[in-house]
């Protein structure tokens, strides 16, 4: 045992045999806190790709579940269009980086408001906007947001304005056009998917937000949207008070004509 020439071979094994016990036990707890990093970070990365589209809670929400969107189904949602009238002339002769700041500063006015209200930034448009409420979860207050949202989006393009006058920049005159009822939700796509809301709902907004050109006003609701709004918050809501009963009109793809709401320009 004390002769530096000696070998004691079963000593020497057990050695060996500890010491590869412990370089797999670490090997293993290495690899597996490396998996666990790597996940951890998959999952940030889908609530951050979840959070470009929905709100805070909604994300919060999703996380939750296991694959909620996939479930192709029908449901009532209220439907908001936003669009900036005449921007196609405006951006004719100015800089493409004039015209892109000009909508990155509007789009982050607008999709603040959809988020600050629960809604759901369902894609960009140019120089508008398509959001929802009551996706992809319905809602008790789904109508009531989405007019709060438009009536916040008014507030806040005035403002807007307020500072390109400042800076002695024209004006720019926003619509928007809401409407409430059934829709289908659900995935689209093989590989490349995107979450899609469809419907006559969608097509009825996106018409009344057009309309706004021929009445002449800032925002243009159907009574449908305003109803559900009013039992939802009561009919003597301060919501309702600067909106304007007018006479049903008639929409391109729809058999019978709307009962609308408008509300004027500075209202």
């Amino acid at each position: 045992m004390i002769s530096p020439s000696e070998i004691v071979f079963h000593v020497r094994v057990q050695e060996i045999v500890v010491f590869m016990i412990v370089a797999v036990t670490l090997a293993l707890a290495v690899r597996r806190s490396n998996v666990l990093l790597i996940r951890h970070a998959a999952v940030e990365r889908e609530r951050g790709n979840l959070a470009r589209y929905f709100s805070p809670n909604v994300v919060a929400e999703l996380s939750k579940q296991d694959e909620p969107l996939k479930q192709v189904r029908t449901q009532h949602v209220a439907v908001l269009f936003v669009d900036i009238v005449g921007f196609t002339a405006f951006a004719d002769g100015r800089s493409p980086q004039e015209v892109v700041r000009t909508l990155r500063e509007f789009h982050g006015l607008m999709e603040q408001e959809v988020f600050r209200h629960s809604g759901t930034l369902d894609k960009y448009l140019g120089d508008g906007l398509m959001a929802t409420f009551g996706t992809p979860f319905a809602g008790e207050h789904d109508a009531s947001n989405a007019l709060r949202c438009a009536q916040a989006m008014i507030a806040a393009a005035e403002r807007w304005n307020d500072q390109r006058a400042a800076s002695g920049e024209p004006k720019l005159h926003v619509s928007f056009g809401l409407h409430y009822g059934p829709v289908v939700l659900g995935d689209l796509g093989q590989t490349c998917l995107e979450f899609a809301v469809i419907g006559a709902t969608v097509n009825v907004a996106s018409r009344l937000e057009a309309l706004t050109r021929t009445l002449g006003c800032a925002l243009v609701a159907s009574d449908d949207l305003v109803s559900q709004a009013k039992a939802e918050l009561g009919g003597a809501a301060t919501t309702f008070q600067s909106l304007e009963a007018r006479e049903a009109r008639a929409v391109r793809g729809i058999q019978q004509p709307i009962a609308i709401w408008t509300q004027p320009r500075g209202a």
